[in-house]
């Protein structure tokens, strides 16, 4: 059974830093590239950052240089550091990873965690 489920969310004013984790389930964690979304209220979900099995890593324009997604292999656990927080950043994230095989879906979307930047 997949599973990835995310934690670490919470309020924070502008300007601060959260760390979001996600446990991944062991192969799923070594054999593919898991990667963090966000969805803000009447918004699509968005791609933030995603990071491959060797360590790989892209960010969303949005993101790029203010959030660090990064990996602990012996936890089967991946991190986005957030820095510099800003109110647009307020949404759920989700961590998630495509299937290796076709159609290469996402595994079932979590229950995400929720981040709330105050200005």
């Amino acid at each position: 059974q997949v599973q990835l489920v995310e934690s670490g969310g919470g309020l924070v004013q502008a300007g601060g830093s959260l760390r979001l984790s996600c446990a991944v389930s062991r192969n799923v964690f070594s054999l593919n590239t898991i990667s963090w979304h966000r969805q803000a209220p009447g918004k699509q979900r968005e791609l933030v950052a995603d990071i491959t099995p060797r360590g790989r890593t892209n960010y969303a324009d949005a993101v790029n240089v203010r959030f660090i997604i990064s990996r602990d292999n012996a936890k089967n656990t991946v991190y986005l550091q957030m820095n510099s927080l800003k109110p647009e950043d307020t949404a759920v994230y989700y961590c998630n990873a495509k299937k290796l095989q076709y159609p290469y879906d996402y595994y079932p979307w979590g229950q995400g965690t929720q981040v709330t930047v105050s200005s």
